[in-house]
């Protein structure tokens, strides 16, 4: 007779032993892989109409995975991109059990076997100049909070850091001496330095004088010196692109986020006309294609590049295609 298999220590040891243990995992991934399976969890037991500490690793195959994928999309409305994030979170769980036990190996390769879900490539949305100072002028800085957060989205807009480096900083990853700059750990943990401005430097530095009476070490702290959380940062920002608005109509249109911050950085060098070689390294892109998004996002660099190969008798205009009937005819 067949033993079953809970699937609750198959878990326990994969998010311990193996995840964080062997793996070393980010932090942010394990948080990505932990809810995955509180998700998916939630949904089999419901299902199956057992308990979630009860389930066996029998429960989990591919007719069940793909159903618990048409439910993100369907009924809680998730991206593909969410989709695909929770299926390779699922993927890596079975995979880790099939080369323990290898009766289980057809059932993690048919889950293996789920493609993964096309999605169009969306354009990143980044602020003008006159958007991005609109948002920041937007920030009142009658209070500590106000000054806090001009400071953080002065530096996010600046430097390009990712949500969970700009509330991962430390007061000690701030150097504001000669050369000022800002030392984070990225994606992989990968740590690199970021260069400051002058505007941007004095700002810090007078937040940071007032910054030392307040307990914790976190760069940009709640009132009681903890490390503000992703979603507070966020829900900050919003706060004060809806106050941007009434100066700034443009921003109506527009969803920004922490990460579109981090866009605008980078499309400001591009416009300088730095290589985007060195925008990688910037912004800590594992490849320069990540980078190349950027180069599609700017009509204005892509008309400034057809200027450059105009021939120069030829005056400068933007290209209009024929009419396709006049078109048509001329090809007859």
């Amino acid at each position: 007779m067949a033993v079953t298999t809970l699937l609750a220590p198959v878990l326990h040891e994969y998010f311990t032993a193996y995840l964080i243990t062997q793996r070393a995992m980010s932090d942010a991934t394990i948080r990505t892989y932990r809810d995955t399976w509180r998700l998916f969890l939630r949904y089999l037991a419901e299902a199956r109409h057992v308990p979630a500490h009860q389930l066996a690793v029998t429960d989990v195959d591919a007719a069940s995975v793909l159903a618990f994928l048409e439910y993100l999309e369907t009924s809680r409305g998730n991206s593909a991109a969410t989709r695909n994030l929770r299926l390779a979170a699922i993927k890596s769980v079975m995979a880790f059990h099939a080369t323990r036990s290898p009766e289980h190996l057809d059932a993690a390769a048919r889950i293996h076997a789920i493609p993964v879900k096309k999605k169009p490539k969306p354009q990143p949305t980044f602020l003008t100049n006159l958007e991005a100072q609109a948002l920041l002028d937007a920030i009142g800085t009658d209070t500590w909070t106000g000054r806090r957060d001009r400071a953080m989205f002065t530096l996010a807009a600046q430097t390009g850091l990712r949500l969970s480096e700009l509330t991962g900083l430390r007061t000690v990853s701030l150097h504001l001496g000669a050369g000022p700059h800002v030392a984070c750990t990225g994606k992989g943990r990968k740590r690199r330095t970021t260069p400051l401005t002058t505007a941007t430097a004095a700002v810090l530095t007078g937040y940071l004088h007032e910054r030392q009476a307040r307990p914790g070490d976190a760069l940009f702290p709640t009132t009681q010196g903890r490390a503000l959380s992703p979603d507070a940062v966020q829900q900050r920002l919003s706060l004060y692109v809806a106050k941007a608005h009434a100066s700034c109509p443009e921003l109506a249109g527009k969803h920004v986020t922490v990460h579109t911050l981090r866009h605008t950085a980078a499309m400001r060098f591009l416009e300088a006309g730095i290589d985007a070689a060195v925008i990688a390294l910037w912004l800590g892109h594992e490849s320069i294609a990540t980078t190349s998004m950027y180069l599609h996002a700017d009509l204005n660099i892509k008309r400034a590049a057809l200027e450059r190969t105009r021939h120069p008798d030829i005056p400068a205009g933007e290209y209009h295609p024929d009419d396709p009937l006049l078109a048509w005819l001329k090809s007859l």
